[in-house]
Protein backbone atom coordinates (compact mmCIF):
# COMPACT_ATOMS: atom_id res chain seq x y z
CA UNK A 1 0.00 0.00 0.00
CA UNK A 2 1.07 3.27 -0.77
CA UNK A 3 1.82 6.02 1.86
CA UNK A 4 -0.75 8.09 0.61
CA UNK A 5 -3.22 5.29 0.74
CA UNK A 6 -2.58 4.56 3.87
CA UNK A 7 -2.82 7.88 4.80
CA UNK A 8 -6.83 8.41 3.67
CA UNK A 9 -7.18 4.76 5.44
CA UNK A 10 -6.56 5.68 8.77
CA UNK A 11 -8.17 9.18 8.30
CA UNK A 12 -11.61 7.84 7.17
CA UNK A 13 -11.04 5.27 9.91
CA UNK A 14 -10.66 8.19 12.59
CA UNK A 15 -14.64 9.66 11.04
CA UNK A 16 -17.65 7.90 12.49
CA UNK A 17 -18.50 7.53 9.39
CA UNK A 18 -17.95 8.90 5.62
CA UNK A 19 -20.16 10.01 3.06
CA UNK A 20 -24.31 10.30 3.24
CA UNK A 21 -27.19 12.11 1.59
CA UNK A 22 -29.70 13.67 2.57
CA UNK A 23 -31.38 12.93 -0.54
CA UNK A 24 -34.26 10.13 -0.61
CA UNK A 25 -32.49 8.64 -4.01
CA UNK A 26 -33.49 5.31 -4.33
CA UNK A 27 -30.90 3.62 -7.37
CA UNK A 28 -32.88 1.93 -10.07
CA UNK A 29 -31.27 2.49 -13.38
CA UNK A 30 -31.92 4.80 -15.00
CA UNK A 31 -34.68 6.90 -14.04
CA UNK A 32 -33.82 9.66 -11.35
CA UNK A 33 -30.76 9.75 -12.86
CA UNK A 34 -29.49 13.14 -14.88
CA UNK A 35 -26.72 13.46 -17.51
CA UNK A 36 -25.28 11.39 -20.12
CA UNK A 37 -24.03 8.07 -20.94
CA UNK A 38 -20.52 8.90 -19.77
CA UNK A 39 -19.47 9.89 -16.39
CA UNK A 40 -21.18 12.67 -16.10
CA UNK A 41 -22.74 16.02 -17.14
CA UNK A 42 -19.59 18.03 -16.24
CA UNK A 43 -17.16 19.07 -19.23
CA UNK A 44 -13.50 17.02 -19.42
CA UNK A 45 -12.07 20.33 -17.73
CA UNK A 46 -12.46 20.57 -13.68
CA UNK A 47 -10.93 23.19 -11.55
CA UNK A 48 -11.18 22.47 -7.48
CA UNK A 49 -10.55 25.70 -6.03
CA UNK A 50 -8.95 26.51 -2.77
CA UNK A 51 -9.09 22.85 -0.92
CA UNK A 52 -6.88 21.33 1.19
CA UNK A 53 -5.04 18.43 -1.00
CA UNK A 54 -4.24 15.73 1.56
CA UNK A 55 -1.10 13.48 0.30
CA UNK A 56 1.04 11.49 1.70
CA UNK A 57 2.81 13.11 5.03
CA UNK A 58 1.73 16.32 3.94
CA UNK A 59 -1.26 18.60 3.10
CA UNK A 60 -1.42 22.01 1.42
CA UNK A 61 -3.66 24.01 0.41
CA UNK A 62 -4.11 24.09 -3.26
CA UNK A 63 -5.97 24.43 -6.38
CA UNK A 64 -6.32 20.76 -8.68
CA UNK A 65 -7.03 21.38 -12.28
CA UNK A 66 -8.45 17.85 -14.04
CA UNK A 67 -8.30 17.75 -17.60
CA UNK A 68 -9.26 14.24 -19.91
CA UNK A 69 -9.80 12.11 -16.85
CA UNK A 70 -5.97 12.78 -15.39
CA UNK A 71 -4.66 15.32 -12.88
CA UNK A 72 -2.98 17.85 -14.98
CA UNK A 73 -1.76 20.33 -12.04
CA UNK A 74 -1.29 21.00 -8.46
CA UNK A 75 -0.50 24.44 -7.01
CA UNK A 76 -2.31 27.78 -5.84
CA UNK A 77 -4.01 30.22 -7.93
CA UNK A 78 -4.57 28.12 -11.44
CA UNK A 79 -5.96 30.25 -14.00
CA UNK A 80 -8.65 28.46 -15.87
CA UNK A 81 -10.56 29.90 -19.17
CA UNK A 82 -14.33 29.82 -19.22
CA UNK A 83 -14.78 26.36 -20.79
CA UNK A 84 -13.94 24.80 -17.39
CA UNK A 85 -16.17 24.23 -14.59
CA UNK A 86 -14.97 25.52 -11.54
CA UNK A 87 -15.31 23.36 -7.93
CA UNK A 88 -15.18 25.72 -4.49
CA UNK A 89 -13.38 23.03 -1.94
CA UNK A 90 -12.47 25.79 0.23
CA UNK A 91 -12.55 24.69 3.92
CA UNK A 92 -12.55 21.10 2.87
CA UNK A 93 -10.64 18.02 2.43
CA UNK A 94 -9.53 16.85 -1.59
CA UNK A 95 -8.81 13.42 -1.67
CA UNK A 96 -8.26 10.38 -3.64
CA UNK A 97 -11.33 8.26 -3.96
CA UNK A 98 -11.74 4.97 -2.61
CA UNK A 99 -11.18 1.55 -3.37
CA UNK A 100 -13.42 -1.27 -1.97
CA UNK A 101 -11.86 -4.23 -2.12
CA UNK A 102 -14.04 -6.43 -0.80
CA UNK A 103 -18.17 -6.72 -2.30
CA UNK A 104 -20.95 -9.13 -3.66
CA UNK A 105 -23.01 -7.20 -5.63
CA UNK A 106 -25.83 -9.40 -7.71
CA UNK A 107 -24.28 -13.08 -6.19
CA UNK A 108 -26.71 -15.62 -5.78
CA UNK A 109 -26.00 -17.75 -2.60
CA UNK A 110 -27.65 -19.37 -0.08
CA UNK A 111 -30.54 -19.18 -2.65
CA UNK A 112 -31.16 -16.41 -3.14
CA UNK A 113 -29.21 -13.38 -4.69
CA UNK A 114 -28.07 -9.89 -3.04
CA UNK A 115 -30.38 -7.08 -3.76
CA UNK A 116 -27.78 -4.87 -5.19
CA UNK A 117 -26.88 -5.16 -8.55
CA UNK A 118 -23.67 -3.82 -10.33
CA UNK A 119 -25.60 -0.49 -10.69
CA UNK A 120 -27.09 -0.05 -7.64
CA UNK A 121 -24.39 -0.82 -5.83
CA UNK A 122 -21.85 1.51 -7.69
CA UNK A 123 -24.25 4.21 -7.50
CA UNK A 124 -24.31 4.33 -3.62
CA UNK A 125 -20.41 3.40 -3.23
CA UNK A 126 -19.95 6.65 -5.51
CA UNK A 127 -22.18 8.72 -3.38
CA UNK A 128 -19.95 7.41 -0.42
CA UNK A 129 -17.25 8.35 -2.55
CA UNK A 130 -15.87 4.78 -3.63
CA UNK A 131 -14.27 5.57 -7.12
CA UNK A 132 -13.30 1.25 -7.58
CA UNK A 133 -14.47 -1.61 -6.25
CA UNK A 134 -13.39 -5.35 -6.19
CA UNK A 135 -15.84 -7.83 -6.18
CA UNK A 136 -15.84 -11.77 -6.44
CA UNK A 137 -16.63 -14.03 -9.34
CA UNK A 138 -18.40 -16.98 -8.02
CA UNK A 139 -17.55 -20.03 -10.34
CA UNK A 140 -20.83 -21.85 -11.99
CA UNK A 141 -20.61 -25.35 -10.97
CA UNK A 142 -17.35 -25.23 -10.36
CA UNK A 143 -16.25 -23.70 -13.67
CA UNK A 144 -14.13 -20.67 -13.76
CA UNK A 145 -14.95 -19.68 -17.29
CA UNK A 146 -18.55 -20.03 -16.64
CA UNK A 147 -18.36 -18.05 -13.34
CA UNK A 148 -16.48 -15.30 -15.67
CA UNK A 149 -19.13 -15.15 -18.00
CA UNK A 150 -22.02 -14.95 -16.28
CA UNK A 151 -20.54 -11.96 -14.24
CA UNK A 152 -19.05 -10.34 -16.96
CA UNK A 153 -23.06 -10.34 -17.82
CA UNK A 154 -23.76 -9.16 -14.79
CA UNK A 155 -21.37 -6.18 -15.05
CA UNK A 156 -22.68 -4.76 -18.07
CA UNK A 157 -24.87 -2.26 -16.50
CA UNK A 158 -21.89 -1.33 -14.38
CA UNK A 159 -21.36 2.54 -13.97
CA UNK A 160 -17.30 2.89 -12.00
CA UNK A 161 -14.55 1.04 -12.28
CA UNK A 162 -14.75 -2.58 -11.02
CA UNK A 163 -12.18 -5.46 -10.86
CA UNK A 164 -12.53 -9.26 -9.93
CA UNK A 165 -11.43 -11.61 -7.52
CA UNK A 166 -12.46 -15.40 -8.42
CA UNK A 167 -13.52 -18.32 -6.31
CA UNK A 168 -12.32 -21.61 -6.25
CA UNK A 169 -14.82 -24.49 -5.19
CA UNK A 170 -13.77 -27.21 -6.45
CA UNK A 171 -10.15 -28.82 -7.85
CA UNK A 172 -9.48 -30.40 -11.41
CA UNK A 173 -7.33 -30.76 -13.97
CA UNK A 174 -9.78 -28.21 -16.04
CA UNK A 175 -10.13 -25.60 -12.80
CA UNK A 176 -6.11 -25.58 -13.31
CA UNK A 177 -6.28 -24.80 -16.58
CA UNK A 178 -8.88 -21.87 -16.27
CA UNK A 179 -6.67 -20.21 -12.92
CA UNK A 180 -4.22 -19.82 -16.22
CA UNK A 181 -6.24 -18.11 -18.58
CA UNK A 182 -8.10 -15.92 -15.44
CA UNK A 183 -4.41 -14.72 -14.87
CA UNK A 184 -3.30 -14.29 -18.69
CA UNK A 185 -5.97 -13.60 -20.19
CA UNK A 186 -8.97 -12.16 -18.14
CA UNK A 187 -7.20 -10.00 -15.82
CA UNK A 188 -7.42 -11.80 -12.76
CA UNK A 189 -4.82 -11.83 -9.93
CA UNK A 190 -6.61 -13.16 -6.94
CA UNK A 191 -8.32 -16.55 -6.03
CA UNK A 192 -10.10 -17.17 -2.93
CA UNK A 193 -10.85 -20.00 -1.40
CA UNK A 194 -13.83 -20.53 1.50
CA UNK A 195 -13.08 -22.44 4.50
CA UNK A 196 -16.36 -22.81 6.01
CA UNK A 197 -20.09 -22.69 4.29
CA UNK A 198 -19.78 -26.46 4.14
CA UNK A 199 -21.51 -28.35 1.61
CA UNK A 200 -21.75 -25.26 -1.01
CA UNK A 201 -18.11 -23.34 -1.08
CA UNK A 202 -16.70 -25.15 1.59
CA UNK A 203 -13.05 -26.61 0.83
CA UNK A 204 -10.62 -28.98 1.70
CA UNK A 205 -7.15 -29.03 3.06
CA UNK A 206 -6.10 -30.81 0.18
CA UNK A 207 -8.12 -28.28 -1.92
CA UNK A 208 -6.51 -25.25 -0.55
CA UNK A 209 -3.26 -27.01 -0.83
CA UNK A 210 -3.36 -27.62 -4.47
CA UNK A 211 -4.64 -23.90 -5.02
CA UNK A 212 -2.17 -22.40 -2.93
CA UNK A 213 0.56 -24.03 -5.37
CA UNK A 214 -1.30 -22.99 -8.60
CA UNK A 215 -1.33 -19.27 -7.33
CA UNK A 216 2.34 -19.09 -6.44
CA UNK A 217 2.96 -20.44 -10.00
CA UNK A 218 1.09 -17.67 -11.85
CA UNK A 219 1.50 -15.25 -9.02
CA UNK A 220 -2.18 -14.76 -8.14
CA UNK A 221 -2.83 -14.05 -4.50
CA UNK A 222 -4.35 -16.39 -2.59
CA UNK A 223 -7.43 -15.54 -0.58
CA UNK A 224 -9.09 -17.56 1.97
CA UNK A 225 -12.44 -17.27 4.02
CA UNK A 226 -11.06 -18.21 6.93
CA UNK A 227 -13.71 -20.45 9.95
CA UNK A 228 -13.76 -24.06 10.14
CA UNK A 229 -16.69 -25.20 8.37
CA UNK A 230 -16.81 -28.90 10.31
CA UNK A 231 -16.69 -27.12 13.73
CA UNK A 232 -19.55 -24.32 11.96
CA UNK A 233 -21.56 -26.92 11.01
CA UNK A 234 -20.90 -28.95 14.77
CA UNK A 235 -21.98 -25.94 16.29
CA UNK A 236 -24.89 -25.62 14.31
CA UNK A 237 -26.07 -28.83 14.70
CA UNK A 238 -25.43 -28.23 18.75
CA UNK A 239 -27.65 -24.79 18.51
CA UNK A 240 -30.67 -26.35 17.31
CA UNK A 241 -30.43 -29.53 19.69
CA UNK A 242 -30.56 -26.98 22.70
CA UNK A 243 -33.49 -25.13 20.96
CA UNK A 244 -31.87 -22.13 19.66
CA UNK A 245 -33.15 -21.59 15.93
CA UNK A 246 -32.99 -16.99 16.39
CA UNK A 247 -30.37 -14.56 15.15
CA UNK A 248 -28.20 -15.30 18.04
CA UNK A 249 -27.64 -19.01 17.23
CA UNK A 250 -25.63 -17.83 14.18
CA UNK A 251 -23.07 -16.01 16.39
CA UNK A 252 -23.20 -18.70 19.20
CA UNK A 253 -22.74 -21.97 16.51
CA UNK A 254 -19.25 -19.78 15.22
CA UNK A 255 -17.45 -18.22 17.70
CA UNK A 256 -13.54 -16.73 17.37
CA UNK A 257 -12.04 -19.92 18.48
CA UNK A 258 -13.31 -21.42 14.91
CA UNK A 259 -12.15 -18.71 13.12
CA UNK A 260 -8.84 -17.99 14.85
CA UNK A 261 -7.91 -21.77 14.14
CA UNK A 262 -8.99 -21.86 10.41
CA UNK A 263 -6.91 -18.50 10.12
CA UNK A 264 -3.61 -19.79 11.94
CA UNK A 265 -4.19 -23.25 9.61
CA UNK A 266 -4.15 -21.24 6.13
CA UNK A 267 -1.43 -19.10 7.12
CA UNK A 268 0.96 -22.15 8.37
CA UNK A 269 0.12 -24.08 5.27
CA UNK A 270 0.77 -20.64 2.89
CA UNK A 271 3.75 -20.59 4.91
CA UNK A 272 4.52 -24.32 3.59
CA UNK A 273 3.79 -23.79 0.32
CA UNK A 274 5.78 -20.21 0.59
CA UNK A 275 2.97 -17.98 -0.82
CA UNK A 276 1.37 -14.92 0.11
CA UNK A 277 -1.98 -14.88 1.62
CA UNK A 278 -4.64 -12.65 1.94
CA UNK A 279 -7.33 -12.45 4.86
CA UNK A 280 -10.66 -11.26 3.93
CA UNK A 281 -12.84 -10.06 6.93
CA UNK A 282 -11.04 -10.35 9.68
CA UNK A 283 -13.44 -10.20 12.51
CA UNK A 284 -12.06 -11.26 15.46
CA UNK A 285 -8.71 -10.89 17.89
CA UNK A 286 -8.06 -14.73 17.72
CA UNK A 287 -7.48 -14.14 13.73
CA UNK A 288 -5.95 -10.59 14.06
CA UNK A 289 -3.18 -12.24 16.50
CA UNK A 290 -2.61 -14.91 13.88
CA UNK A 291 -1.97 -12.83 11.57
CA UNK A 292 -0.10 -10.49 13.84
CA UNK A 293 2.18 -13.61 14.55
CA UNK A 294 3.25 -14.19 11.21
CA UNK A 295 3.59 -10.78 9.87
CA UNK A 296 6.32 -10.43 13.02
CA UNK A 297 8.19 -13.81 11.95
CA UNK A 298 8.24 -12.37 8.04
CA UNK A 299 5.81 -14.18 6.27
CA UNK A 300 3.56 -12.69 3.80
CA UNK A 301 0.25 -11.92 5.13
CA UNK A 302 -1.98 -9.04 4.38
CA UNK A 303 -5.08 -8.86 6.94
CA UNK A 304 -8.35 -7.07 5.96
CA UNK A 305 -10.62 -5.70 8.73
CA UNK A 306 -14.31 -4.83 7.35
CA UNK A 307 -16.84 -2.08 8.10
CA UNK A 308 -19.39 -3.94 10.49
CA UNK A 309 -16.58 -5.81 12.07
CA UNK A 310 -15.14 -2.39 12.86
CA UNK A 311 -17.66 -0.13 14.69
CA UNK A 312 -20.47 -2.96 15.44
CA UNK A 313 -21.02 -5.75 18.45
CA UNK A 314 -22.78 -8.78 18.48
CA UNK A 315 -25.57 -7.78 20.76
CA UNK A 316 -28.29 -6.92 18.20
CA UNK A 317 -28.15 -10.82 17.59
CA UNK A 318 -30.25 -10.90 20.57
CA UNK A 319 -32.73 -8.36 19.78
CA UNK A 320 -36.03 -9.95 20.12
CA UNK A 321 -37.62 -8.39 17.05
CA UNK A 322 -36.63 -10.73 14.48
CA UNK A 323 -36.40 -8.48 11.41
CA UNK A 324 -33.73 -6.30 13.15
CA UNK A 325 -31.74 -9.19 14.39
CA UNK A 326 -31.74 -10.76 11.62
CA UNK A 327 -29.99 -7.99 9.40
CA UNK A 328 -26.69 -8.10 11.10
CA UNK A 329 -26.12 -12.17 10.12
CA UNK A 330 -22.66 -12.41 8.34
CA UNK A 331 -19.90 -14.67 8.52
CA UNK A 332 -17.42 -14.49 10.02
CA UNK A 333 -20.04 -13.02 12.64
CA UNK A 334 -19.88 -9.80 14.09
CA UNK A 335 -17.98 -10.18 17.44
CA UNK A 336 -18.23 -9.62 21.02
CA UNK A 337 -17.71 -5.71 22.17
CA UNK A 338 -14.17 -4.99 22.43
CA UNK A 339 -13.03 -7.36 19.35
CA UNK A 340 -13.91 -4.49 17.25
CA UNK A 341 -11.50 -1.71 19.21
CA UNK A 342 -8.56 -4.33 18.64
CA UNK A 343 -9.16 -4.43 15.55
CA UNK A 344 -8.75 -0.76 14.76
CA UNK A 345 -5.53 -0.86 17.15
CA UNK A 346 -3.91 -3.22 14.32
CA UNK A 347 -5.24 -1.24 11.45
CA UNK A 348 -3.62 2.07 13.01
CA UNK A 349 -0.16 0.08 13.71
CA UNK A 350 -0.48 -1.92 10.30
CA UNK A 351 -0.84 -5.46 11.55
CA UNK A 352 -3.63 -5.07 9.41
CA UNK A 353 -3.49 -3.37 6.26
CA UNK A 354 -6.68 -1.99 4.86
CA UNK A 355 -10.27 -2.17 5.04
CA UNK A 356 -13.59 -3.58 2.77
CA UNK A 357 -16.77 -3.61 3.15
CA UNK A 358 -18.31 -6.84 2.41
CA UNK A 359 -21.13 -5.17 0.99
CA UNK A 360 -23.60 -8.30 0.86
CA UNK A 361 -26.99 -7.08 1.16
CA UNK A 362 -30.51 -9.21 1.45
CA UNK A 363 -33.89 -7.63 2.23
CA UNK A 364 -36.13 -8.19 4.89
CA UNK A 365 -37.88 -10.81 3.05
CA UNK A 366 -35.02 -12.65 2.05
CA UNK A 367 -33.49 -12.25 5.58
CA UNK A 368 -36.92 -14.06 6.74
CA UNK A 369 -36.20 -17.19 5.27
CA UNK A 370 -34.66 -17.56 8.23
CA UNK A 371 -37.04 -16.88 10.31
CA UNK A 372 -37.45 -20.26 12.19
CA UNK A 373 -34.03 -21.71 11.18
CA UNK A 374 -30.51 -19.30 11.70
CA UNK A 375 -28.95 -21.63 9.21
CA UNK A 376 -31.31 -20.40 6.25
CA UNK A 377 -30.75 -16.37 6.82
CA UNK A 378 -28.94 -15.02 4.16
CA UNK A 379 -25.31 -14.16 5.72
CA UNK A 380 -24.50 -10.36 4.86
CA UNK A 381 -24.99 -6.56 5.91
CA UNK A 382 -25.08 -3.45 4.36
CA UNK A 383 -21.47 -1.26 3.52
CA UNK A 384 -20.53 0.63 0.52
CA UNK A 385 -22.48 3.78 2.05
CA UNK A 386 -21.39 4.87 4.32
CA UNK A 387 -17.78 3.53 3.97
CA UNK A 388 -14.48 4.13 5.30
CA UNK A 389 -12.95 1.57 2.87
CA UNK A 390 -10.19 2.91 1.01
CA UNK A 391 -7.01 0.98 -0.89
CA UNK A 392 -6.33 -2.48 -1.92
CA UNK A 393 -2.96 -2.60 -0.96
CA UNK A 394 -1.56 -5.96 -2.74
CA UNK A 395 -4.23 -5.17 -5.61
CA UNK A 396 -2.63 -2.29 -8.79
CA UNK A 397 -4.64 0.08 -10.05
CA UNK A 398 -1.94 2.63 -11.76
CA UNK A 399 -1.60 6.72 -11.03
CA UNK A 400 -4.16 6.29 -8.00
CA UNK A 401 -3.79 6.93 -4.12
CA UNK A 402 -2.69 10.34 -4.65
CA UNK A 403 -3.48 14.05 -5.35
CA UNK A 404 -0.61 14.61 -7.92
CA UNK A 405 -0.08 15.10 -11.37
CA UNK A 406 -0.46 12.36 -13.74
CA UNK A 407 -2.85 10.74 -11.45
CA UNK A 408 -5.87 9.20 -12.65
CA UNK A 409 -8.79 12.16 -11.37
CA UNK A 410 -10.71 9.94 -9.02
CA UNK A 411 -11.60 12.65 -6.28
CA UNK A 412 -13.44 12.92 -3.62
CA UNK A 413 -14.03 16.18 -1.61
CA UNK A 414 -15.48 15.91 1.89
CA UNK A 415 -16.48 18.50 4.58
CA UNK A 416 -15.12 18.09 7.50
CA UNK A 417 -18.08 20.22 9.62
CA UNK A 418 -21.08 18.74 7.81
CA UNK A 419 -23.28 16.04 9.30
CA UNK A 420 -25.66 13.56 8.39
CA UNK A 421 -27.66 10.76 9.87
CA UNK A 422 -27.93 6.99 8.40
CA UNK A 423 -30.89 5.41 7.57
CA UNK A 424 -32.36 3.04 4.87
CA UNK A 425 -34.78 5.64 3.16
CA UNK A 426 -31.29 7.53 2.08
CA UNK A 427 -29.05 5.12 1.51
CA UNK A 428 -29.38 4.25 -1.99
CA UNK A 429 -28.72 0.62 -1.93
CA UNK A 430 -31.84 -1.15 -2.62
CA UNK A 431 -32.29 -3.00 0.95
CA UNK A 432 -34.85 -1.92 3.06
CA UNK A 433 -33.03 -1.94 6.38
CA UNK A 434 -29.57 -0.61 7.05
CA UNK A 435 -27.02 -2.09 10.02
CA UNK A 436 -25.89 1.78 10.97
CA UNK A 437 -29.78 2.91 10.99
CA UNK A 438 -29.41 6.15 13.21
CA UNK A 439 -26.04 6.60 13.84
CA UNK A 440 -24.74 10.21 13.06
CA UNK A 441 -21.55 11.38 11.96
CA UNK A 442 -19.09 14.01 10.69
CA UNK A 443 -17.34 14.20 7.81
CA UNK A 444 -19.44 13.93 4.25
CA UNK A 445 -18.23 13.40 0.69
CA UNK A 446 -19.62 16.34 -1.37
CA UNK A 447 -18.42 15.73 -4.56
CA UNK A 448 -17.08 12.51 -6.21
CA UNK A 449 -14.90 12.69 -9.33
CA UNK A 450 -14.70 9.48 -11.23
CA UNK A 451 -12.57 8.96 -14.26
CA UNK A 452 -12.29 13.19 -14.78
CA UNK A 453 -16.26 13.48 -14.32
CA UNK A 454 -18.39 14.83 -11.81
CA UNK A 455 -20.54 11.86 -10.74
CA UNK A 456 -22.08 12.73 -7.33
CA UNK A 457 -22.80 16.86 -6.42
CA UNK A 458 -25.13 18.21 -4.57
CA UNK A 459 -27.12 15.25 -3.47
CA UNK A 460 -27.40 13.77 -7.33
CA UNK A 461 -25.86 11.13 -9.00
CA UNK A 462 -24.73 12.02 -12.47
CA UNK A 463 -23.96 8.65 -13.97
CA UNK A 464 -26.00 5.95 -16.23
CA UNK A 465 -25.56 2.10 -16.15
CA UNK A 466 -22.86 1.09 -18.83
CA UNK A 467 -20.58 3.04 -18.52
CA UNK A 468 -18.32 1.29 -15.92
CA UNK A 469 -15.12 0.31 -16.81
CA UNK A 470 -13.11 -3.34 -15.99
CA UNK A 471 -9.86 -2.98 -14.89
CA UNK A 472 -7.78 -5.83 -15.36
CA UNK A 473 -4.77 -6.40 -12.73
CA UNK A 474 -1.70 -7.66 -13.14
CA UNK A 475 0.20 -11.48 -11.69
CA UNK A 476 3.14 -10.70 -9.41
CA UNK A 477 2.33 -7.89 -7.10
CA UNK A 478 4.99 -6.61 -4.99
CA UNK A 479 4.10 -9.40 -2.23
CA UNK A 480 5.98 -12.00 -4.38
CA UNK A 481 9.49 -10.08 -3.84
CA UNK A 482 11.39 -12.27 -2.45
CA UNK A 483 9.68 -15.53 -2.99
CA UNK A 484 12.26 -17.07 -5.49
CA UNK A 485 15.38 -16.48 -2.83
CA UNK A 486 13.59 -18.25 -0.04
CA UNK A 487 12.56 -20.97 -2.19
CA UNK A 488 16.63 -21.26 -3.62
CA UNK A 489 17.29 -20.99 0.59
CA UNK A 490 14.68 -23.55 1.34
CA UNK A 491 16.25 -26.14 -1.32
CA UNK A 492 19.82 -25.28 -0.43
CA UNK A 493 19.06 -26.20 3.48
CA UNK A 494 18.03 -29.54 2.42
CA UNK A 495 20.75 -32.40 3.54
CA UNK A 496 19.61 -35.25 1.23
CA UNK A 497 21.90 -38.12 1.04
Amino acid sequence: MDHSSQLFALFLLLLPFTPLSESNQYCEAPSGYVGEIGYGVSGSKILIKGGTVVNAHHQEIADVYVEDGIIAAVQPNIKVGDDVTVVDATGKFVMPGGIDPHTHLAMEFMGTETIDDFFSGQAAALAGGTTMHIDFVIPVGGSLSAGFEAYEKKAKNACMDYGFHMAITKWDEVVSREMEIMVKEKGINSFKFFMAYKGSLMINDDLLLEGFKKCKSLGALAMVHAENGDAVFEGQKRMIELGITGPEGHALSRPPVLEGEATARAIRLADFMNTPLYVVHVMSIDAMEEIARARKSGQKVVGEPVVSGLVLDESAHWNPDFNIASRYVMSPPIRAAGHGKALQAALSTGVLQLVGTDHCVFNSTQKAFGINDFRKIPNGVNGVWPNISHRLCPIDKHRVGAILVGSDADIIILNPNSSFEISASSHHSRTDTNVYEGRRGKGKVEVTIAGGKIVWQNDELKVTPGIGRYVEMPPFNYLFSGIDKADAKHLSSLRAP
